[in-house]
């Protein structure tokens, strides 16, 4: 642990705290300090100007990223009959009715992804106590329930990542690995703020973006300036 923090602490102090940063420029900084013996991954953090206590401020969706997140999603589908099938063929790592509901309700989670044909979801449902707090509940919004789901497979595969703001307001989302090029990490950074600014709700008032920091796993918090991000949001 204290290996841990000095190396953190080390990192912190390349970071200009009283500095925003532009996205190449943060973004390159954050690969600088991403020195762990693990590909780290880059996340970014954003504090929406919202209430999510209102229903109608809640932001939640998902997007391809262009470039992938470095991770190939292990994918579960419920689904059966012909439908199975076609999860199979669209390269699911799991597929099945009532014996994987079965098996999840006892408590397995060895998947990233779980995807639903509508038709499954009144069984799938009772199952909401357990994947809804670990935020793979099948949900519309999101492209998880669905039968098109070869469609649904090839986008996770190719870089889908789900998007969900919590109680405070924040949202957190993987764009990449620290050993991915600096355009490909800028290229799926500006895919997920596109995706947020579209997102906005309509009774969000005042500044969206408030607060937009990049980071590795193991490394500092950069901040981004958000100004630009704003004006595109207003």
């Amino acid at each position: 642990m204290a290996k841990v923090t000095k190396r953190l602490a080390d990192a912190s102090k390349l970071v200009d705290k009283s500095k925003v940063y532009d996205p190449a420029e943060a973004l390159s900084l954050v690969k600088q300090l991403a020195t762990a013996k693990f590909d780290e991954t880059i996340e970014v953090a954003v504090r929406l100007g919202l209430d999510p206590k209102k229903q109608d401020q809640q932001v939640r969706g998902a997007v391809v990223l262009p470039h992938g997140t470095g991770k190939t999603a292990r994918v579960l589908v419920f689904a059966k009959g012909e439908k199975a099938k076609e999860a199979e063929a669209a390269g699911a790592d799991f597929v099945g009715d009532d014996d994987l509901i079965q098996r999840v309700s006892q408590g397995w989670f060895d998947y990233d992804v779980v995807v639903a044909t509508p038709d499954m979801m009144g069984s799938v449902g009772r199952l909401g106590r357990i994947l809804g707090p670990k935020g793979l509940m099948p949900n519309p919004k999101t492209g998880t329930v669905t039968f098109d789901l070869t469609r649904a497979l090839g986008e996770i595969k190719a870089g889908k990542i789900e998007y969900r703001v919590d109680r405070q307001g924040n949202v957190h989302a993987p764009i990449g690995k620290a050993s991915f090029e600096l355009e490909n990490l800028v290229g799926n950074f500006n895919t997920l703020m596109d995706a947020l600014t579209k997102a906005k709700p309509s009774g969000a008032k005042g500044q969206y973006f408030r607060n937009v920091s990049v980071a590795s796993t193991m490394g500092p918090g950069v901040k981004v300036n958000v100004l630009r991000l704003t004006a595109v949001a207003q």
